[in-house]
């Protein structure tokens, strides 16, 4: 027996992509609108309460009018927006975090944000360990490929060439913030510099730590094998062993889809800093891949059933 999934919004980068992602799959059976009824009420209403599975992948307004729209109790949803990821009877898909278990079971699932994705990973499992203080004020680094902000940007980004680098949230109060700072449970958000670069896809989140200064955090050593443990196993997530720190850490414009993510430890040689650094592809485990998980998980599936899993370059 297959599962329907109805995409809505699929026109957009993160609606392709899932698309791309079960596409050939005998597992789900995918209900789609014509052009001319992608934003038809009636029917959107129709093919949301027809599916088992609503898989949003619309701005937070109209994420939240398409679950205004479902009127049984069967049909399930994964919301890729903002719109739910810190509300009320959710459950937060970061399957490594929250748990496999809930998110299989679950009737409303919100996919995690990119960057949050990537800092929750590396500071989360070392503050419920007990290994970094959840009242220290963390600061996180991030850049992302420019498909992250969607169709608008990635237009932006074509019809200038010149532009190298965009730094945005600089009046501090990102829309991800308030899903890292509960999701790690911090006692306060931290403070946040993303950036967007000239390539399409890939990211990397960097979180700097002075372990001198704070007040009991773990060593290196301590940090790498909690991490290492945290996922053990995992098949989506890898820890790469303990300061072996390449020369450079590259995002390459001709990256090719990827669903995995690599975190890294790397400790100063006197370990009194580190810093905490995923690489992922912004489109993958920071948006349609995740999504696509949590998916398999709902239909009963294998986690990591038809994710891109090649380790990049």
């Amino acid at each position: 027996m297959t599962t329907s999934v109805f995409i809505d919004g699929a026109a957009g980068t993160t609606g392709l992509e899932i698309r791309e992602r079960l596409a050939g799959r005998p597992e789900f059976t995918l209900l789609t609108l014509s052009g001319e009824l992608r934003k038809d009420p009636s029917a959107r209403r129709e093919a949301i309460n027809e599916c088992d599975v609503a898989i949003l992948c619309l701005p937070d307004d109209a994420a939240r009018e398409a679950v205004a729209l479902i009127g049984n109790p069967r049909t399930r949803v994964i919301d890729a927006s903002t719109a739910h990821r810190v509300a009320e009877g959710w459950t937060y898909g970061f399957q490594e975090l929250t748990g496999r278990e809930r998110i299989a079971a679950a009737s409303r699932v919100s996919n995690p944000g990119c960057y949050p994705t990537g800092f929750l990973a590396l500071v989360a499992p070392l503050v419920r360990a007990g290994l970094l203080p959840a009242d220290w004020p963390y600061s996180v680094n991030a850049v992302s490929g420019y498909s992250g902000g969607g169709n608008a940007l990635i237009d932006r980004f074509a019809a200038d060439p010149a532009i190298a680098w965009r730094g945005y949230g600089l009046g501090l109060d990102h829309k991800h913030l308030a899903e890292m700072q509960a999701y790690a449970g911090l006692a306060h958000a931290p403070l946040f510099s993303p950036a967007v670069i000239d390539a399409h896809r890939g990211m990397v989140v960097d979180v700097p730590l002075p372990l001198g200064a704070m007040t009991g955090a773990g060593s290196v050593a301590q940090i790498h094998t909690a991490l290492s443990a945290f996922y053990a196993g995992s098949a989506i997530v890898r820890v790469m062993p303990v300061n072996v720190a390449p020369e450079e850490l590259l995002l390459r414009k001709d990256a090719a889809p990827w669903d995995g993510m690599d975190l890294h430890v790397f400790g100063s040689a006197d370990a009194s800093q580190v810093r905490l650094i995923a690489r992922l592809d912004n489109l993958g485990k920071g948006a349609s891949g995740a999504a696509v998980q949590s998916l398999n998980l709902m239909a009963g599936l294998a986690e990591e059933t038809g994710l891109s899993l090649t380790l990049p370059g």
